[in-house]
């Protein structure tokens, strides 16, 4: 035997001694990179998924407990003007809305049954406004029924990514007003007077136009 043939045997392995080769070990490690890949793309979609639904679950809940406030503030409406900050002289009607496009607030409101559950010294009816600014629908009220220009207004932002809050209100001869009261006439009846229904639409970006009309009672 040759010396070459014996070089060659003495480095031929046996059956339990055979590994893997280079081309295999690429292999294998191009599947696992290509597995790491879409799993991580997986994760990555189902966080996404999930922040992107709690971040609806929130707006939802925004849009409910706005709907909320507004109809408790309007159901209570209370027939009651208020005097101007500046004196007594033009007088607020008890509901007051403003025209379409115009300045804020789009409607300010006197309401009843102002829950007072550690008996400060107050009236249990309370001044409201709605203003939407910069996509945000903000209610506004003070402490006193008939503010000043000293008095203290207290915010709270509703509901974001609002794009126009309308309102409409139902006269007695049951026609629909965007204005009200519905006469210019500063009388006393006229600012005490309330309408039947008011109609709320909300424009979101999330659902479209959202209607909702309340029935005024008394």
């Amino acid at each position: 035997m040759s010396a070459h043939a014996r070089s060659r045997r003495s480095v031929r392995r046996s059956p339990g001694e055979a590994g893997f080769t280079l081309i295999e070990v690429l292999v294998a490690v191009f599947i696992t990179v290509v597995m790491f890949a879409l799993g991580y793309k997986t994760i990555t979609q189902a966080s996404n998924s999930r922040e992107s639904l709690k971040e609806k679950q929130a707006r939802l809940l925004e849009l409910q407990t706005s709907v909320r406030v507004l109809e408790q503030d309007f159901v209570q409406l209370a027939p009651r003007p208020v005097r101007q900050a500046i004196g007594d002289e033009p007088a607020q009607p008890a509901l007051e809305g403003a025209a379409p496009g115009g300045p804020p607030p789009i409607v300010a409101l006197t309401r009843g049954g102002w829950a007072n559950p550690a008996g400060l010294q107050r009236p249990a009816l309370q001044r409201v406004a709605y203003l939407l600014e910069n996509g945000t629908l903000r209610r506004e009220y003070w402490n006193v029924l008939d503010p000043t220009l000293a008095s203290t207004t207290y915010r709270r932002d509703l509901m974001t990514h609002v794009k126009a809050l309308a309102v409409r209100y139902l006269d007695q001869a049951h026609q629909w007003q965007t204005l009200w009261p519905a006469t210019a006439l500063r009388q006393e009846q006229v600012l005490r007077q309330r309408p039947l229904a008011v109609e709320i639409t909300l424009d979101t970006e999330d659902w479209g136009k959202i209607v909702r009309v309340i029935e005024i009672p008394g």
